[in-house]
């Protein structure tokens, strides 16, 4: 079997604060290959905080673990301009919210060409032809208009198409999804789950897709991870949610809306401290 792309161990995520600090990921432990992981829990539960610790985007945080390897290299110990390498490059992140992450004073196909210019080193002209491929690629709809946009000027759907085009341009060995489909319309939605699937099979590259969408991370990835309260409390194969054994896992199932189903009010999961205990056989 060959090396796992991502191997964490004992990863723990602390923010500082005036009256203590808070503990946002709690000793997670798992290993991604090249395959499709989805992280699921609720708001609060640690999901994007885990994503950013990778990438260590966490300036005011203090991030400890036992080993966080990107294909064997120590992630904990890389200096600063050598992470500066791999983010982008090798490891890209999707977020969620391109209002806040696409810069509001640059036109959008400028910012998709720098990812092409900076990390594959091409020129002005062949990154401006591979960003408008890829724009198409993720559906948008006339791109050489939409490429000499400002981020203002287009919807939240199509900002989040451009920032998945972005990050998929250098065409990384990891790719970090944080909710990368939920501003997009079903169609669309399919088509850039597709765009993924297809990176995933034809590269090979490791996907950690972050998601709030129970069925999404059923039907798209290969396993799953649960995360409570900053922890991973039970891990199964995505074709196996239905079957989870975790009270909390059982929890976030039952409040899902089912076609057929009786017009009962919902169950809210409930917030019990017992529920940081994992269950099962851990990643």
């Amino acid at each position: 079997m060959t090396a796992p792309l991502l191997d964490l161990r004992g990863l723990s995520v602390l923010y500082p604060g005036e009256h203590g600090a808070t503990l946002a990921v709690d000793n997670v432990s798992f290993t991604l290959r090249r395959e499709k992981l989805g992280i699921v829990g609720e708001s609060g539960s640690g999901k994007s905080t885990l994503g950013r610790a990778l990438l260590r985007l966490l300036p005011q945080a203090r991030i400890t673990a036992e080993r966080m390897t990107f294909d064997g290299m120590d992630l904990l110990s890389l200096p600063e301009r050598a992470m500066r390498h791999l983010r982008g490059r090798r490891m890209s992140m999707i977020l969620q919210d391109p209002k806040f992450s696409l810069n509001p004073i640059r036109r959008v196909g400028d910012q998709v060409a720098e990812a092409c210019r900076i990390h594959l080193r091409c020129s002005r002209a062949e990154a401006r032809e591979r960003s408008l491929a890829m724009l198409e690629a993720v559906q948008i709809a006339d791109p050489r208009r939409v490429y000499h946009l400002y981020p203002h000027e287009v919807s939240g759907g199509m900002g989040q198409r451009i920032m998945i085009a972005m990050m998929l341009l250098p065409e990384p060995d990891l790719v970090i999804a944080d909710e990368p489909t939920s501003a997009l319309d079903v169609t669309v939605r399919l088509q850039v789950l597709r765009i993924l699937d297809r990176l995933v099979t034809e590269r090979g590259i490791g996907l950690l897709m972050i998601s709030h969408d129970l069925n999404l991370v059923r039907n798209f990835c290969d396993r799953v991870l649960i995360m409570y309260a900053g922890r991973v409390v039970e891990s199964l194969p995505a074709a196996d949610l239905e079957r989870a054994r975790h009270p909390y896992t059982q929890a976030l199932l039952a409040a899902q809306p089912r076609i057929g189903g009786d017009r009962s009010p919902l169950k809210v999961p409930e917030r019990r401290a017992d529920w940081k205990e994992p269950i099962g056989p851990q990643p």
